[in-house]
C-alpha cells in the first residue's frame, strides 16, 4: 500500500481518539461483569490472575506514556496482587485518557511526540495508525485472555454483546455516534 504524506482530517483523528475511548469503555464494562470471586483466582498452570492482567494492561499504557510522551503526567502504578477491581477500574479510566493525549499529540502532526516507543528492547516507530492499532490490539488482545479464563474458571463473564454495541459504547463515553 502506497505511503501518504497528507495527515488525518480532523474528524478521522477525532474519531480515532473516540475510539480509543470507546475501547477503554469495554474494559470497564468487563471489570464491571465479573464475578468477584474470579478477580483473584488461580487458574492450572502458570497464568496471571485477571487482577494481574488488568494491572499489566494499566502498566504497558504507562511504559508507552513514560516512553514515547515522557511530558505526560504518568497516573499511578496498581499492585497486581492486592488491587480491586473498583482501583483497576479507576487506574484503567485514567491511563486511558493519558494514552488518548498521547494519541492527540502523536496523530496531529502538531505536537511533540513523533515516534511510539513500546518498550524498551523494541524500535521506536513513527505515530501514526500502527500505534493506535497497537495500542487498541494490546487491550483486546487481554480482555480476550480475561474473558477466556473467567469461562474456564466456571465464571463466564455476561458482557459479550454490550461490548458490540457501539452506538450506545459512544453515547456512554459522550460521543454522538462512530464516524
Amino acid at each position: 500500500m502506497p505511503r501518504t504524506a497528507a495527515l488525518p482530517a480532523p474528524d478521522f483523528l477525532a474519531s480515532m481518539l473516540e475510539t480509543y475511548a470507546v475501547n477503554d469503555r469495554m474494559n470497564q464494562i468487563i471489570i464491571d461483569r465479573l464475578n468477584p470471586l474470579v478477580w483473584r483466582a488461580k487458574s492450572p498452570g502458570k497464568v496471571r490472575t485477571i487482577a494481574a492482567i488488568f494491572a499489566h494492561m494499566h502498566h504497558a499504557r504507562r511504559k508507552w506514556l513514560r516512553l514515547s510522551a515522557p511530558h505526560i503526567k504518568l497516573p499511578a502504578e496498581l499492585d497486581r496482587t492486592r488491587c480491586t477491581p473498583r482501583q483497576a477500574k479507576l487506574a484503567l479510566a485514567q491511563s486511558a485518557k493519558r494514552c488518548c493525549e498521547m494519541l492527540a499529540d502523536g496523530l496531529s502532526g502538531e505536537g511533540r511526540i513523533t515516534h511510539f516507543h513500546r518498550d524498551g528492547w523494541s524500535r521506536r516507530w513513527p505515530t501514526g495508525a500502527s500505534m493506535f492499532a497497537y495500542m487498541i490490539m494490546h487491550d483486546v488482545h487481554h480482555r480476550g485472555q480475561v474473558c477466556m479464563l473467567a469461562h474456564q474458571l466456571g465464571y463466564p463473564i455476561k458482557a459479550g454483546h454490550e461490548i458490540w454495541m457501539w452506538e450506545k459504547l459512544w453515547k456512554e463515553c459522550g460521543f454522538t455516534a462512530p464516524h
